[in-house]
């Protein structure tokens, strides 16, 4: 299991300098942004030269890019929000492929129009599963084409919530290019340890075999989001459970700063 992190943990808009942190701060790979090569996290188009950028700062501080930031709101209740969302997502595809980036991750969405990580009511409507899967099975004949994988993220703000719908969307795609991306955190909004650590040991379970990327990151009993080994997950046993499961990707860290990303990078080691 490697031990990796956000790139945009650390300032910067040069890759070099960027990657240099990422190395510094005791990581392996990365979960590339593209916000760290100067450019918007989804821009209208990815020049050559931010390419070539990308690749020679990757290679000269020994950071593998395990995937690349592609989220759009993929259930945006206006449709031409979504086109042109899926246009960027084009882009990332293309790019991550030029990179040889495995992974480019997606979001689900949510019918909030105006946050892509905020719950709305309307999120539950079969209406809004249907638009999703819609863009899913879109950006999935992207995908094909340039030979990268998707990754969906079960998020309690956005439509695909939990293990199982993430597993129903897989099934409903039909795609292996379909992946999920496991995030303990986001698996539940409040929960005692013992109660997180039952929630993330059924969602290990659920998806063993279809999981390309694990997050690391953490949250108070009340809720609030916490760094990886502050909050009521239990990351031992998270860790074991994927391993179980036969996962030997990348476990990304996220949600911290800079400053604290040292011990967590130390801290995560300790456990794989």
């Amino acid at each position: 299991m490697q031990i990796g992190v956000f790139a945009k943990t650390f300032p910067g808009r040069e890759p070099a300098g960027v990657l240099a942190a990422v190395r510094d701060a005791g990581f392996a790979v990365t979960q590339f942004n593209l916000a760290c090569a100067g450019l918007p996290s989804m821009p209208d188009a990815v020049p050559d030269d931010a390419i070539s950028a990308i690749a020679a700062a990757s290679n000269a501080f020994g950071i593998a890019l395990v995937a690349l930031s592609g989220t759009y709101n993929m259930a945006h209740p206006d449709r031409t929000v979504r086109d042109d969302g899926l246009r960027r997502l084009g882009v990332m595809i293309k790019a991550a492929a030029d990179l040889s980036v495995p992974l480019v991750t997606l979001c689900t969405g949510t019918r909030n129009a105006d946050d892509q990580w905020a719950y709305h009511h309307d999120n539950a409507d079969p209406e809004a599963w249907d638009d999703m899967a819609s863009e899913v099975e879109k950006a999935l004949d992207l995908a094909e084409r340039h030979g990268v994988d998707l990754g969906i993220e079960p998020e309690q703000a956005n439509i695909v919530t939990s293990a199982s719908d993430a597993m129903r969307l897989i099934a409903e795609m039909d795609s292996k290019r379909l992946r999920i991306v496991l995030d303990p955190a986001n698996l539940f909004e409040q929960a005692s340890p013992d109660e997180a650590r039952a929630i993330v040991a059924a969602a290990v379970e659920t998806t063993a075999g279809h999981v390309a990327m694990a997050h690391a990151k953490d949250r108070f009993a009340d809720g609030r989001f916490a760094t990886a080994g502050q909050g009521v997950v239990n990351f031992p046993d998270f860790v074991a459970r994927l391993k179980v499961s036969g996962f030997d990707g990348a476990l990304v860290t996220h949600g911290l700063s800079a400053d604290e990303a040292p011990g967590v990078a130390r801290f995560l080691k300790g456990l794989t």
